[in-house]
């Protein structure tokens, strides 16, 4: 739902306010913050349907962290300017690729015994 309301205050809120890099920036956390939550949830109905399996328990885990720091970085870096943030995204990305390969994992756990 967060993301839904955020890419909705984008388009409707800050367009003609953010310059077109800006806007780009704030869209790019809007998206993967969509497509992450779908992961987000994935991770949680699989380590419910496997409690035993702690990597895809850790995959959710992952998931929600970079989805803040990534997501999180970009919002603040398109609406403050400050470049400060920008260092922030790239640790993002990698835990959200460490959630992606952990929940592979975890899957792939389950799927051989």
């Amino acid at each position: 739902m967060l993301s839904v309301v955020l890419g909705a205050y984008g388009v409707h809120g800050l367009k003609g306010r953010l310059s077109s890099d800006l806007m780009n920036t704030f869209q790019t956390g809007v998206d993967y913050q969509i497509y992450h939550s779908l992961a987000l949830m994935i991770a949680c109905m699989l380590a419910y349907q496997w409690p035993e399996t702690q990597v895809i328990r850790w995959s959710a885990y992952l998931f929600l962290a970079g989805m803040i720091m990534f997501s999180g970085s970009l919002y603040l870096l398109s609406l403050t300017g400050l470049r400060i943030f920008g260092p922030i995204t790239p640790l993002g990305g990698l835990i959200l690729m460490s959630a992606w390969l952990l929940l592979t994992l975890g899957i792939w756990e389950n799927v051989q015994s």
